[in-house]
């Protein structure tokens, strides 16, 4: 098969034919249509942001694909169906407390560095060996649908951060982070899991206007200042009543005080949620006030990626008409042009935007 491999660190990816990958028990083969290019893949490839793979690699995390084919333990799936590789791979001894790898992105720790030995080839190729939990069914599609399909692998994110907060239909929603990539992801899904309210704060008025327009007047566009009191004043201000769950997705180039304005606008007995990156580039911690947490019953919880039925969850919202593909504006490129995909992705890895390889 033709792949995109990685073989060393700030080299470009190789276009060339790599092994066919042999089906075992609790997997199966899938013939990649469409895979999602990450914004910040040429930092990964680079070594920028040291995440933890092995070389050579044919990366990429997730994708959509068919069938090809299936092993014994699977009793649902059928070859050509269409469906979703979920590329969060979790060790199967341990449910409690599984170890994590992405495939084709990276393998953070010893456990999870032992499971991408064997599942470390990602979707920038031909066909793609995938753990059978993991393989998704989307039910029918076009082959040219495939395409915008691949934003499932963005909406997952902030999904399993609220999933993990129990958002409830009627509740009231911050997004701290609202105007990027995932967090313009969260809110459309915060509102598609019947979010009565959104407020969505960020400093750049273009990005906050297209919330509005997409979205209407359930999204509450906050212009902020840099100042942490006024700029959490403001937040609450743009809510109708109290605010329910803060779901954070900064990127790691955030201050702390950004941040922290937006966790600190919840309501007594509210929910946090941290998925995004702060502390990961060094610097300041996060220095919430322990009394604040303590007296008013704030619950705060981290999130790494999602559970492992969230995709047919989302794909559900999806299929119901709740979550609109529809938002995402899509550029394909083919395998060959791998690197001008990444290059591409890096140059346009703004809200509501894809960049897409279709082996």
């Amino acid at each position: 098969m033709k792949a995109a491999v990685l073989k060393s660190f700030g080299s470009p990816l190789a276009i060339e034919e790599a092994a066919d990958p042999v089906l075992g028990t609790g997997e199966v083969i899938v013939d990649v249509i469409a895979t999602r290019v990450l914004s910040y893949m040429n930092e990964v490839f680079s070594g920028a942001r040291n995440y933890a793979f092995d070389l050579p690699i044919i990366p990429g995390p997730g994708g959509i694909g068919r069938v090809r084919a299936i092993g014994p333990d699977a009793t649902k799936l059928s070859v050509g169906d269409w469906v979703f590789c979920d590329p969060t791979v979790r060790s199967r001894d341990d449910a409690a407390a599984p170890d994590i790898a992405l495939q084709g992105l990276t393998a953070p720790g010893a456990g999870a560095m032992r499971l991408q030995q064997h599942f470390r080839h990602g979707s920038f190729a031909e066909q793609m060996r995938v753990p059978t939990e993991n393989v998704k069914r989307l039910g029918t599609i076009e082959s040219e649908d495939a395409t915008r399909w691949c934003a499932l692998g963005t909406l997952l994110v902030p999904y399993g951060g609220f999933l993990a907060a129990s958002l409830q239909p009627g509740e009231t929603v911050l997004v701290s982070g609202a105007t990027g990539n995932f967090g313009s992801a969260a809110v459309s899904v915060a509102l598609a899991m019947g979010a009565a309210c959104v407020v969505a704060p960020g400093r750049n008025d273009k990005i906050l206007a297209d919330l509005v327009r997409r979205f209407g007047d359930r999204v509450k566009p906050v212009k902020l200042s840099g100042n942490e009191d006024d700029d959490r004043e403001s937040m609450k201000r743009a809510a109708p009543g109290p605010i329910d769950c803060v779901l954070d997705i900064m990127p790691p180039s955030v201050s702390t005080n950004v941040v922290r304005a937006a966790i600190m606008t919840v309501r007594p007995n509210g929910r946090v949620v941290l998925m995004g990156g702060v502390g990961m580039a060094g610097g300041a911690g996060l220095e919430l006030p322990y009394p604040w947490i303590m007296r008013n019953c704030i619950s705060i919880h981290g999130v790494w990626m999602y559970p492992p039925d969230a995709a047919s969850r989302l794909i559900a919202l999806v299929r119901a008409g709740l979550l609109r593909l529809e938002e995402y504006e899509a550029t394909a490129f083919d395998l060959d042009h791998a690197n001008e995909a990444v290059a591409h992705a890096a140059a346009n890895g703004g809200p509501f935007k894809l960049t897409v390889i279709r082996p």
